[in-house]
């Protein structure tokens, strides 16, 4: 599984019933109807206007699903780099690789585009690919790559994969650290020494130079290319850096959204696994929910959360050096290609530990593996007896794959927080993987599965207005 596999070494752990009502007596009508099982791996799902839906599959498939028969029928399929967690020890790599990311293009009904971000066999790269929808029987050809992010593949973790676009016909693609963290003592992995690099995390997520750990915005083109948005983090031209990056310093941003109605980038970062802060280390570990409507660095390897630093921390000598600071965090490893001084860090707009948050006591407790979902807008025109209820209007959707809920956080006009529930209660989710709007006002919901891959239960499913 890519996204939250890499996380947790805690026991698997059910997540506390979380205690506050839903929103209304009305809102918690809802049920789910399950449309597709025979699903492998499920990663990214989209709902064409038509309600059929297409989907990926992290070893390498792309499927079509059929409202009317109920069938699924494979579009593309190709060899990727990927291997099943349980296939390799500890360090070995491509644990979360594979395809990953799956969108369509805003012009879908007359272009027929879908992107894709895949890792091919045989290299070291993930893709992001541009493909045409057609044909009879239906099939993706025509394939263009847009971008390429070099990534160590011999790495088990931390390559995130989200696709997604926002109003202006940007494509977004999430990026992970590609980093080893289990021996780091659980916190920030920047371990300097000669022949460590892949533990390393201030090679990747905090160089401006690197495409990981990052959330990147490119402009596809109609001839198969990709330009530069206005308003990315560093122009183009700017010395030792890319213009593609958007967002920097995150660790595993797996998912993501862009709000249209106010252009707000909503992302979630798995972060590490320290139960508790150490002086001579820094922060305890913790996951986090971010928002931004302008580009930004957020921190990681140098700090987390609402910016705690950690200290510079000599692996060979054992010894703690100064605390970063969030006005100015340093990149002095050696396996930095980018400025040494990076942009300030922006806090996190909500984070949650292991245990129990006394701040945000709707997340409960667990293992974590947080995903930030869209923005539900209700439209009272749309003539649908599946739409969402009016009280989800402006309700951003959050979600835990570790500890299977969904959460609705209800905005007020400037984007602020009023209140925070459990989304349809009296549902289970088994590991939201990823969640979509439909056409018809419902909500689509990706289920992993009770198990970390290959789940017999894996299935999509769609929550409605119950009768």
């Amino acid at each position: 599984m890519n996204a939250p596999a890499h996380t947790r070494r805690f026991t698997l752990m059910a997540a506390l019933a979380l205690s506050l009502p839903p929103l209304s007596a009305t809102a918690a009508g809802l049920q789910k109807t399950v449309l597709v099982t025979d699903c492998e791996n499920p990663m990214q799902v989209e709902v064409l206007a038509d309600g059929r839906l297409l989907y990926a599959e992290r070893m390498g498939k792309v499927k079509l699903w059929q409202p009317d028969t109920k069938a699924s029928a494979v579009l593309w399929q190709r060899e990727v780099e990927a291997r099943a967690n349980s296939s390799t020890p500890p360090n070995g790599g491509a644990w979360e690789a594979g395809l990953l990311g799956l969108a369509v293009d805003p012009g879908f009904e007359r272009n027929h585009w879908v992107y894709l971000y895949y890792s091919p066999k045989g290299g070291r790269e993930f893709r992001v690919s541009r493909l045409t929808l057609g044909g009879t029987p239906a099939a993706l050809t025509d394939e263009k790559t847009l971008l390429s992010v070099p990534v160590d593949l011999e790495v088990c973790c931390h390559y995130a994969g989200g696709l997604g676009f926002d109003g202006q016909g940007n494509l977004l693609i999430a990026t992970g650290d590609n980093t080893i963290g289990f021996e780091s003592d659980a916190f920030a992995p920047t371990d300097f020494r000669d022949g460590r690099k892949f533990f390393d995390s201030a090679r990747s997520a905090g160089n401006a130079n690197d495409l990981r750990g990052k959330i990147l915005r490119i402009h596809p083109e109609p001839n198969g290319t990709a330009t530069i948005p206005v308003g990315n983090l560093f122009p183009p031209g700017t010395p030792n850096t890319r213009p593609e990056i958007y967002v920097m310093g995150c660790r595993n941003p797996w998912r993501f959204s862009v709000d249209a109605k106010t252009g707000t980038l909503y992302f979630a970062d798995v972060g590490p696994d320290a139960q508790l802060a150490q002086e001579q280390r820094g922060p305890a570990g913790f996951d986090e929910f971010n928002r931004t409507k302008t580009a930004g660095n957020f921190g990681w390897p140098f700090l987390s959360a609402d910016n705690r630093p950690y200290r510079q921390y000599d692996f060979a000598t054992k010894q703690s050096g100064s605390f970063q600071d969030p006005a100015k965090p340093m990149n002095l490893s050696p396996n930095n290609t980018g400025p040494k001084e990076l942009p300030t860090a922006q806090p996190a707009w909500m984070f949650y530990p292991a245990g129990q948050s006394s701040r945000f006591p709707a997340f409960g407790s667990g293992g974590r593996s947080a995903a930030a979902g869209p923005v539900y807008h209700f439209d009272t025109a749309l003539k649908s007896a599946t739409k969402l209820p009016a009280e989800y209007d402006n309700c951003l959707f959050l979600y835990e794959w570790m500890r299977n809920w969904i959460v609705a956080v209800k905005l007020d006009a400037n984007g602020e927080r009023v209140e925070m529930q459990r989304f349809a209660p009296e549902q289970t989710f088994k590991r939201p993987t990823d969640l979509k709007p439909g056409p018809d006002g419902a909500l689509y919901v990706i289920e992993f599965g009770s198990g970390w891959e290959n789940n017999k239960d894996a299935r999509i499913v769609r929550v409605e207005a119950a009768p």
